[in-house]
């Protein structure tokens, strides 16, 4: 552990030192209006690239708030995205400029220094260069601005086969839909979330999987769109669990019954909207005279700031007869916290919880988030085993009102009586 933080504090160093580096490029892009120039600039400029270095080395090095190591990590990925654009162009610069002081070598001493009689360089940074730089890594900040506009409700739907080799012939080619994290709370066009309901029905999924966050902080959220999700129907039903989100736990409240009360009444809205509400408990899912277990297991995150409400001894109990057993779970970080030591007989996990961050890239071969540096499983299927984790990125959002690269995800799962031939250890 020691030495993975001397190897951060020395890439932190570096990335300082170049960091002080390209400083001299933004205050060379702004030289007539004289703010590179100016004290203020220069240690705001430093204080920031300490701090947010600081709080990238402790968030990578130490458990802190999710919420904060989130907001260090996608800060500092999005202006290192800038700065690496910015880069060539300071590179460029200098070389110019060592070619004109090569140039001139031989009849001046002292060209790339200030002279006595002005106190400015001899031969200035190219004004032109820097701004067509700063310019030229804006395209990324313009691309965030983008995904505020158009990412946060941008959805696609996702096709996944789930192998399940004991799965009975009765479920053979069922189809299951699953979203997660609607954040009801955070909505802005209803329209478009109503968008977003017809793609998952036009889906016609046989079974569909709610994992969690209906709200951000209170139940009150969800009503201005209860009519909406009251449409997400299915021939063999809608199965939800409750995500960290939905307790209540973020809010303020005037007294515990308050609080309580919060609760009470989202899990009767899950009932209004016709959803089957597992809070650890589980259902029996019956076709042509054969079962599979659908099981609910309420919120348990490994990370100290996530509750730990879930309890999977009564999510289990009665399930002992099933082959196939298919996992309800908001968080990620539970399946190798506690599913894959302990309790081998989970063939699926269903979770959210993530968000991919809402920034990052995400292809059919390749993916990559910071959010990768807080969580091992954070997007798409895992496999260990013969057990198998889904990571849905979520409907919704949180925090900033957008997604880029990491779009509004809709499942569609596909069970086959199989042994999977392309699965590989996580």
């Amino acid at each position: 552990m020691q030495s993975q933080l001397f190897i951060l504090i020395l890439i932190g160093i570096g990335i300082f030192l170049l960091d002080q580096y390209l400083a001299m490029g933004f205050a060379a892009a702004f030289k007539k209006r004289g703010v590179g120039n100016t004290i203020g600039f220069k240690i705001g400029y430093t204080l920031f690239s300490i701090v947010l270095i600081t709080g990238v080395i402790i968030s990578i090095y130490m458990k802190i708030p999710v919420g904060i190591r989130a907001g260090f990590l996608m800060v500092f990925f999005v202006l290192a995205i800038v700065k690496i654009t910015f880069l060539p162009f300071v590179l460029a610069d200098d070389i110019r400029r060592l070619i004109v002081w090569l140039k001139h070598a031989g009849t001046r001493s002292k060209l790339a220094a200030p002279t006595k009689e002005t106190g400015k360089e001899t031969i200035p940074r190219s004004e032109f260069l820097m701004r067509a730089g700063l310019i030229t890594g804006a395209v990324p900040l313009a691309a965030i601005g983008y995904g505020i506009v158009a990412g946060a409700y941008d959805y696609r739907v996702r096709y996944q086969t789930l192998y399940l080799p004991n799965l009975p012939k009765a479920f053979d080619g069922i189809k299951i839909g699953q979203i997660s994290d609607i954040h009801s709370g955070s909505f802005y066009n209803k329209k478009a979330v109503q968008g977003g309901v017809e793609m998952l029905l036009g889906q016609k999924p046989d079974v569909i999987f709610f994992t969690g966050d209906l709200v951000n902080k209170r139940t009150d959220e969800v009503y201005g769109y209860q009519d909406i999700f009251s449409k997400v129907k299915a021939p063999l039903g809608v199965f939800s669990t409750l995500g960290n989100h939905d307790y209540g736990d973020y809010a303020d409240w005037a007294s515990l019954s308050a609080k309580k009360k919060n609760l009470s009444d989202l899990i009767t809205t899950h009932k209004n909207m016709g959803w089957d509400l597992l809070l650890n408990e589980n259902h029996r899912l019956k076709v042509n005279g054969e079962e599979i277990g659908i099981l609910g297991c309420e919120n348990w995150g490994e990370l100290t700031r996530f509750p730990k409400y879930g309890k999977m001894e009564p999510t289990l109990k009665g399930t002992e007869d099933l082959p196939v057993k298919l996992l309800l779970s908001h968080d990620p970080s539970h399946w190798r916290a506690q599913i894959l030591p302990h309790y081998p007989q989970i063939d699926v996990m269903f979770s959210g919880h993530t968000h991919g961050m809402q920034f990052g890239v995400r292809t059919e071969h390749f993916q990559w988030s910071p959010v990768k540096y807080v969580y091992k499983e954070w997007a798409g299927l895992y496999h260990q085993g013969n057990q198998q984790l889904y990571v849905n990125v979520g409907y919704g959002f949180l925090g900033f009102p957008g997604r880029v690269g990491i779009l509004p995800e809709i499942t569609i799962f596909t069970l086959r009586s199989a042994h999977n031939p392309l699965a590989k250890k996580v």
